[in-house]
């Protein structure tokens, strides 16, 4: 039953801040974002073959899966992926919320397919997951992936899919510098394993190690992320620190070196870009190949940092 096997460009490119309403302050990340702004960054992406977005209905709650319609109109179909979620904590009440919440994305995708759908979190994973044979034998989805499974969570979801002739072809979890919860728990190794696309998300956490921010310039005023990394950024100074020299010997930055790192580790970083300037550090970070030591050297800063960037929304692994 399986169609074609999951391939995806190297690193793929995230779009929860397009969610964002544009106003100054009002969103998670207080981006101000225009539709022509947009669409360089889409340009800009697809001519250097970053062409899977990942976006999800509860990003601005439908907004983010819009805008990118609309900033990828007049490209064929065939040039780009879109992976999109189903959200267990918005489900509606009717008899398949899985199928309703995917017609609304689809619609709002402007498409009639999604190339990868996920379970966003793990509510109940042999309630949900069923749910998904029907879209994937109709090809209403071509893969399945989960986020912010545990293994146990993992394992079951494919095991149902399986007995359908269908499996779990990628996971996607909060894995940086900082948060390493999935390759402590073996879900890094489980996927590399099992031939499964490992997905690596808030690779950057949200800004705090790109190395622009510091106690004397925090993070976007008002944003929910301010709340959350502005109070640690003094903790992660040796890290990005550290990284900003690494790149320095590259001709790249401390942000370069986060993605480097997370593509060094065998995973596909999922990178917010708002601006065409973030793709030239893809590039750039795409072409880096870090030495163990310098892995080594990064992780044991990190560790050393001592901070918990776990989201409100992730269960620990």
């Amino acid at each position: 039953m399986t169609s074609e096997k999951l391939t995806v460009p190297a690193v793929a490119l995230g779009t929860w801040a397009w969610g964002d309403s544009g106003e100054a302050g009002e969103g998670y990340f207080g981006s101000e974002l225009t539709a022509s702004g947009l669409r360089e960054v889409v340009d800009k992406a697809q001519s250097n073959g970053f062409t899977l977005w990942d976006t999800a209905a509860v990003y601005g709650m439908g907004r983010s899966e819009t805008v990118l319609a609309r900033a990828l109109k007049g490209y064929d179909r065939g040039e780009y992926q879109l992976s999109t979620k189903f959200t267990p904590q918005i489900a509606g009440d009717g008899d398949d919320p899985v199928a309703d919440m995917l017609e609304q994305s689809l619609d709002r995708l402007g498409t009639d397919y999604v190339d990868l759908y996920w379970i966003h979190n793990p509510a109940d994973v042999a309630r949900w997951t069923p749910l998904l044979i029907p879209l994937l034998e109709s090809g209403r989805i071509k893969h399945v992936g989960v986020s912010n499974h545990n293994l146990a969570e993992i394992a079951l979801a494919d095991r149902i899919l399986g007995e359908a002739g269908f499996r779990v072809e990628a996971v996607q979890n909060h894995y940086s510098l900082l948060y390493r919860g999935s390759e402590r728990a073996g879900i890094v190794d489980h996927c590399r394993e099992h031939d499964v696309r490992f997905f690596s998300y808030m690779v950057l956490e949200q800004g705090a190690l790109t190395g622009r921010y510091s106690p004397a310039n925090p993070l976007p005023a008002g944003s929910s992320r301010a709340a959350v990394y502005n109070g640690i950024l003094p903790q992660l100074r040796a890290l990005t620190d550290r990284m900003t020299a690494i790149g320095a010997d590259r001709g790249a930055s401390a942000a370069d070196i986060a993605t480097a790192w997370a593509l060094a580790k065998g995973t596909t970083p999922i990178i917010g870009v708002t601006k065409a300037a973030h793709l030239d550090g893809l590039v750039r970070a795409h072409g880096i190949e870090l030495a163990g030591e310098e892995i080594a050297e990064l992780e044991a800063l990190a560790d050393a940092a001592d901070v918990d960037t776990r989201g409100s929304w992730e269960h620990a692994m």
